[in-house]
């Protein structure tokens, strides 16, 4: 069933794909220089018995640091799948496509993916762009798995998403139970009303405070994720005498606005988010009080000083690939192409009605960078635990550091 995809939406979407030359030669990957090229460069991996990968992600726009993270990891996983003889003795190729961090283009990506036969994607990476891709992706039995999509909504029973992050209720959850744990009875929370990840953090946050007996003393919103200033907030955090606030937002707001802003408003105590801060001090303005930055912690999906072995392997792969740490979202996304090669093991096929039926399986447990674990009640959401970061500077730099480490809300 292909009903979704018409000529007028393959023509129009050729032009959004984003070519990503591939740096090693096992991961050959289509250009989006024109939508025929692509679809004959499926058509001939196809012939030759080949494995292909969709991948979403932003490319380009906002976000653009988190599609090359995922870009990147993916590079890596194929790179040594291929080298080490494939998945079923076939090789793997990966078509890549960006969704500029914008719902409309996703759909546009998925529909062209789809037109050309692929059947399995990686994609995408926020919860507000994936959101507009499950219903399609339910209706053609295409499985969808995204890295780092962490609203709760995002996956359901038996349908063909799945995610290799856990959900904001859980991260939510977290933050009110560290809250909780340090000895907070009063928090504020300012987050954007707008955007699917951030409201949906704020919900389980408050959920989660009142059932660790906290009092949500102060909420602030803004309308949209564009907002440069919020001074305002963060006044109203210290006019309320909270000395813990809830602000999930993305690096690109918290490094350069929310930080900073809300020190010189008067907010002297902790301000904590989720994973989305990964990445936070590339984004620090020149110039700005670096102390500032002491107090701020998030929850994050791994830790790359972790001493497990998986993850050192991981991070020296990566760092001699790409010659950098990589973040969260790429361990989430070198998990979900070999979360992929397992399921496509335990079918025998990649078929994606197979792939799906092996990775909604109870009885398959995966064990990766960013944890071992099995997907919960077959609704496409990993059980597993999280990690607490903060971030440490001396006023010369940021830098990161392990706080805690959570495997289960008690």
């Amino acid at each position: 069933m292909r009903k979704l995809i018409s000529l007028l939406l393959v023509l129009a979407l050729a032009l959004s794909l984003v070519a990503c030359a591939s740096s090693t030669p096992a991961a050959t990957e289509a250009t989006d220089s024109t939508a025929a090229e692509a679809t004959e460069a499926t058509a001939t991996e196809e012939a030759a018995g080949g494995i292909t990968l969709g991948v979403i992600s932003p490319n380009t726009g906002a976000l653009a640091v988190y599609g090359a993270a995922v870009t990147n990891a993916v590079d890596l996983a194929v790179s040594e799948i291929n080298a080490a003889g494939g998945i079923l003795g076939q090789q793997v190729t990966v078509i890549k496509t960006d969704d500029q961090f914008d719902p409309t283009e996703t759909l546009n990506a998925f529909n062209s993916l789809v037109s050309q036969g692929v059947g399995l994607i990686v994609g995408s990476v926020t919860s507000g762009c994936t959101s507009a891709i499950t219903e399609a992706a339910n209706e053609e039995h295409v499985v969808l798995l995204t890295p780092s999509a962490t609203a709760d909504s995002i996956t359901t029973a038996d349908d063909y998403v799945f995610r290799a992050c856990y959900a904001d209720s859980f991260q939510g959850a977290i933050a009110a139970y560290y809250a909780k744990e340090a000895g907070y009875t009063d928090v504020g929370v300012v987050y954007c009303a707008a955007d699917t990840y951030s409201k949906g953090l704020y919900d389980s946050f408050s959920a989660a405070a009142a059932t660790y007996g906290l009092n949500v003393a102060a909420v602030e919103s803004t309308a949209s994720l564009d907002v440069q200033d919020y001074t305002n907030q963060f006044a109203a955090m210290a006019s309320s005498g909270v000395q813990f606030v809830y602000a999930p937002y993305y690096y690109d707001v918290i490094g350069p606005y929310i930080v900073t802003q809300a020190r010189a408003a008067g907010y002297t105590g902790i301000i904590m988010g989720a994973d989305g801060y990964d990445g936070t001090p590339d984004y620090v303005v020149e110039g700005a009080d670096l102390t500032a930055f002491n107090d701020v912690y998030w929850t994050n999906h791994y830790d790359p000083t972790d001493t497990d072995p998986a993850v050192q392997a991981f991070v020296a792969a990566y760092q001699a690939m790409w010659d950098s740490t990589p973040n969260a979202i790429s361990a989430l996304a070198y998990d979900a192409v070999y979360m992929y090669k397992l399921a496509i093991e335990n079918a025998g096929t990649a078929d994606p009605e197979a792939v799906r039926d092996a990775l909604a399986d109870p009885a398959t447990t995966f064990s990766g960078v960013t944890g071992t674990f099995a997907f919960n009640n077959d609704t496409g959401t990993p059980s597993k635990g999280a990690v607490i970061l903060s971030f440490a500077s001396d006023g010369t730099s940021v830098t990161t550091k392990l706080v805690d480490v959570i495997k289960e809300l008690k």
